[in-house]
């Protein structure tokens, strides 16, 4: 019997793509900091940003009962993604800067301007493709909103896509400094 497909194939089955993407899916996530892999804070999530337990499952920012290992997230294939958890046992961030990248991927003023000032912390590319996520440390609670720009403290979940932005170390830096400037 002939084999055929098609001419511009990547792979040979339907089978050998879907161990492709989810192979593609652990390697991303697996760039994040393993301060933030260590911690039993994560979650999944729909495509429509909703927190999602490994079994489908709505979620909560404010009941660990709902999160679990980063491993565990991984694993699980509800939802299109992971999240995790920003709580009040440690002093991790998240700053969020919406539209920080414009349609080719270029970082707008406002923006780099931001980066201009943070230290060397891990930075990542949001699911929209047009954000970033700047994470870090700073002894922060809550969460404010300044045009867009959002700093996050706890109580709150952020969708990781694990894409670093251009070479975005691996840790968390301190980033209290950054953090009192933009709230």
């Amino acid at each position: 019997m002939p084999l055929t497909c098609r001419a511009d194939a990547q792979v040979c089955s339907t089978r050998c793509r879907v161990a492709r993407h989810r192979a593609r899916r652990r390697a991303a996530a697996g760039s994040a900091p393993a301060e933030l892999r260590r911690a039993d804070r994560w979650v999944r999530r729909s495509a429509k940003k909703v927190p999602l337990t490994t079994r489908g499952r709505a979620a909560s920012s404010t009941n660990p009962a709902t999160w679990c290992s980063y491993r565990d997230a991984v694993r699980s294939r509800a939802g299109v993604g992971l999240g995790f958890v920003l709580d009040r046992s440690d002093d991790i961030v998240c700053i969020d800067l919406d539209g920080a990248l414009d349609e080719a991927g270029r970082l707008v003023p406002w923006a780099a301007d931001i980066l201009a000032r943070c230290p060397a912390t891990w930075v990542e590319v949001s699911p929209s493709g047009r954000g970033l996520h700047i994470w870090g440390r700073a002894p922060f609670r809550g969460g404010r909103r300044r045009g867009g720009v959002e700093v996050y403290g706890d109580s709150r979940y952020i969708a990781v896509t694990g894409r670093s932005f251009r070479s975005a170390p691996p840790v968390l830096a301190d980033v209290t400094d950054l953090v009192e400037s933009l709230i």
